[in-house]
């Protein structure tokens, strides 16, 4: 055989190979993807719980098919052009160890659809199950609150929900980060909520001046420094000051607390997501009635102090 017809068998070889050749339906694709997630040894931690969930939404995304509806669409073929866009997002997915929320650009909280870049932390938190409950029996009136502040807001997730809880209320979504505050301006555009959500650049309360509210809730910065040295690939695309709050990753926390006093009115409460560090919580503030919430099956992740109860200069 002459080298030319080697190099074209070759080449013709090459073709007959190949996910983008031998994968043809939408089925074949989702084997593939879990199959390859899981080999990676994916982090799956920013709203998928597995390598099935995380490939779901990817293709579903990149197909642009409705997200709740995989069943009608498993046997479908795939196109040429689509089969090229699929490999593509896996193929990141793995190499680059992003987010699926980063490459999707949007993320969930129940039925709410976010805007997300490498700018914000990706939404995820257990307030989203415990505002849909109206945060009972803490707040015995969801009409009464007329004033709502959420800080470290990022991407305004959590503001823009406590404005569809509590209708009557002005919310402020407060973040020292001008990139985060950014996003969340489109968040909230994208809602038709700029009258009732205002966004500051503030660092903790800083900017709040002698404003003062019937709720305060925070997702803050909550990991140690050890638990940031073991962070999964996934977690280093989040921006850092998001996520780190020193030694006890209690920093940011024993701000809010010190400072909640005299923003809140009386008789307003005052609820801090902190992941699974209620012991390092109860450790700083061994002094405080703090009441833990639980939400998605997960307990004490959430605790709550009400306004009587944070006497000044108790921190």
């Amino acid at each position: 055989m002459s080298d030319l017809m080697q190099d074209t068998s070759d080449h013709e070889h090459e073709h007959e190979h190949g996910p983008l050749v031998e994968l043809v339906t939408l089925r074949d694709w989702l084997r593939y993807a879990v199959t390859r997630f899981n080999r990676a040894s994916l982090f799956f931690g920013h709203g998928c719980a597995d390598a099935y969930d995380e490939a779901v939404w990817l293709l579903l995304h990149t197909l642009d098919l409705p997200l709740d509806r995989l069943e009608p669409f498993l046997d479908a073929c795939i196109t040429g052009e689509e089969r090229e866009a699929l490999l593509e997002v896996i193929e990141r997915r793995i190499n680059e160890r992003l987010p699926a929320a980063y490459l999707t650009g949007e993320a969930w909280l129940g039925d709410f659809r976010f805007k997300v870049d490498p700018r914000v932390i990706v939404p995820r938190s257990f307030f989203a199950e415990l505002l849909g409950d109206g945060l009972e029996p803490w707040i015995q009136d969801v009409h009464g609150v007329s004033d709502a502040l959420d800080l470290c807001t990022g991407s305004g997730c959590l503001a823009i929900l406590m404005s569809h809880v509590f209708p009557n209320a002005q919310v402020v979504g407060a973040d020292l980060s001008e990139d985060a505050l950014s996003v969340a301006r489109d968040n909230v555009s994208a809602y038709g909520l700029e009258e009732r959500v205002e966004l500051l650049c503030s660092d903790v309360y800083s900017g709040m001046r002698q404003r003062r509210f019937d709720l305060i809730i925070s997702n803050p910065p909550y990991v140690t420094r050890e638990a940031m040295d073991a962070l999964p690939p996934e977690y280093l695309h989040e921006p850092r000051m998001a996520l780190a709050a020193g030694d006890d990753g209690m920093d940011v926390v024993r701000r809010i607390i010190a400072g909640a006093r005299e923003h809140l009115k009386p008789g307003g409460v005052l609820a801090v997501e902190v992941g699974h560090n209620r012991a390092l919580v109860d450790a700083a503030f061994p002094e405080l009635p703090l009441v833990w919430l639980s939400a998605g099956g997960v307990e004490d992740c959430i605790f709550l102090i009400t306004e009587e109860n944070l006497p000044p200069g108790a921190v």
